[in-house]
């Protein structure tokens, strides 16, 4: 099997001044527009809807969700029809990811907070297969036992390209982290750096991913102060720190996930936490688009960061 994106090696003076070699993995450059984690994961669920004879795929996420994005236009290249089950306002129909998401086929379902809570609960996910029969549920963010799988391949394709220590990435729902924990069978360090406020629950979900097999692998954990003041939150200094790299090393981050693990790198070298000579693998996670949602609400200005495809007219 062939790598499907590139082991890129970055260079930067506190990289130097710690003896450090840092590499990145470029899953961001694997599809334009299914970039990172989100190819790996939809690409075994979709494969299953296919072979199983599903008609179409129902799925989950926020307003500005990479997975949303992703997972739209993945299936209208299956031909497959979906159904995105949106946490949050309706008025938002028309922000930068529902607007794509729509123009690629999927309809759109917004809930209220309360229920999209359920989105975990059998009793809720038996009514909405009952309702649509011939669809295949899939988790918010793809995360489920065949995402693992995709995401398990990461470390086939590592191997194949040279030699590390430590694999960081961000988490978020926690299927990224469990795949490459599958994948790695204690070969490596595994770090990964939770985009969210929490404590013990993504070490707990990742668990509940894994196969029996795999429960007894040692090699990771999830650190938990790198998340900037929780999901999808960050500091002006930190959006700072995040653009002003991108920039040195020409490789661009967004602040919610993969800018999240960038920040957490810094501070952990400048800390001393790597011994000199440690070798380290970015896994980069894409997620992009999510920029846009940022540039709308003024949150970010798009002079200072990627230019993103405009959608289309509504």
């Amino acid at each position: 099997m062939s790598p499907l994106s590139v082991l890129q090696s970055i260079n930067h003076p506190i990289f130097t001044q710690h003896k450090i070699s840092v590499q990145i993995k470029r899953d961001d450059q694997i599809d334009s527009i299914i970039s990172g984690n989100k190819w790996r994961k939809l690409k075994y669920n979709l494969r299953h809807a296919k072979a199983t004879g599903a008609k179409g795929i129902i799925t989950f996420g926020g307003c500005f969700s990479n997975h949303i994005h992703a997972c739209a236009f993945a299936c209208q290249q299956q031909g497959l029809s979906v159904l995105g089950i949106i946490r949050g306002e309706e008025q938002n129909q028309n922000n930068y990811t529902l607007a794509w998401a729509k123009y690629w086929g999927m309809k759109l379902s917004f809930v209220d907070r309360k229920t999209y809570r359920m989105r975990d609960d059998e009793s809720y996910l038996q009514q909405l297969q009952q309702q649509y029969p011939d669809h295949l549920i899939i988790p918010e963010g793809g995360s489920n036992t065949l995402a693992l799988t995709g995401m398990a391949e990461v470390i086939d394709e590592l191997n194949q390209q040279g030699q590390f220590d430590t694999l960081l990435t961000p988490v978020g729902s926690g299927g990224t982290f469990a795949g490459l924990i599958l994948g790695d069978n204690n070969q490596h360090n595994l770090l990964g750096i939770s985009v969210l406020k929490q404590e013990d629950y993504l070490v707990k979900k990742v668990n509940d991913l894994l196969p029996e097999h795999a429960k007894a692998h040692t090699n990771w954990q999830i650190m938990n102060q790198f998340h900037c003041g929780g999901y999808a939150k960050f500091s002006p200094n930190d959006a700072e720190r995040i653009r002003s790299f991108s920039q040195a090393v020409g490789i661009n981050f967004e602040p919610v996930y993969s800018g999240k693990m960038l920040l957490a790198l810094l501070d952990l070298i400048t800390a001393g936490y790597f011994p000199a000579e440690h070798r380290i693998v970015m896994l980069h996670t894409g997620g992009l688009q999510g920029l846009a949602g940022m540039y709308q609400r003024g949150i970010l200005n798009p002079a200072e960061w990627p230019s993103l495809p405009v959608p289309p007219a509504q």
